[in-house]
């Protein structure tokens, strides 16, 4: 008995760290296609009081996060690199180096560099353009992946990241294995 515990303890942590690969599946005509879409709505209502213009501030930090959502979805389907930021290969930390630089947004180059930075949130409180981080090895202390907020329904939490297995995507925060790695939740913007 006590013999097999070892081999089940190494299985256990082999589907736990991900080493076994999920079946992908695509539609008939083998595209993909994204199901998350930035917002391009603009407010054409000028400001009179100062509470209109607290309003206009947070639509403004809203359309800014919807755009920089925009620019990491381009990404969408690019394979993993370490350490990479471009359509050649991305990983996670680059995805958003990249994707907030573009929009003039100056975000450390590392995952647990940049869980240092912005005003940590509760999840319950998270909206697009958040970051969310993530401990997924069993070695170190570090946090070590980093995705952003792309759309919020209910208490359905989806969030674009790169990962080593099937490069840039969209999950979902209820999935069980970013549920058990997810550390904290920070807001930059």
């Amino acid at each position: 008995m006590f013999r097999k515990f070892p081999y089940f303890l190494l299985f256990f942590l082999m589907l736990s760290c991900g080493v076994v690969k999920k079946k992908t599946t695509y539609s008939a005509s083998n595209e993909r296609t994204i199901t998350v879409k930035a917002s391009e709505e603009k407010d054409p209502l000028p400001t009179t009081s100062v509470s209109e213009k607290k309003e206009k501030i947070k639509i403004a930090e809203r359309s800014k996060a919807d755009e920089i959502i925009g620019t990491a979805l381009r990404f969408s389907g690019v394979r993993y690199k370490y350490g990479g930021t471009s359509k050649k290969g991305m990983d996670c930390s680059g995805l958003l180096y990249v994707s907030f630089q573009e929009h003039d947004v100056t975000l450390p180059r590392v995952s647990h560099n940049m869980a240092e930075e912005g005003k940590r949130i509760k999840v319950k409180n998270v909206t697009k353009g958040d970051l969310l981080f993530f401990k997924t090895g069993r070695r170190g202390k570090k946090i070590n992946h980093v995705g952003m907020v792309v759309a919020v329904d209910g208490d359905d939490i989806k969030f674009i990241h790169a990962t080593s297995s099937r490069g840039v995507i969209v999950s979902s925060l209820k999935e069980g294995y970013w549920n058990h790695a997810f550390i904290k939740a920070t807001r930059v913007l």
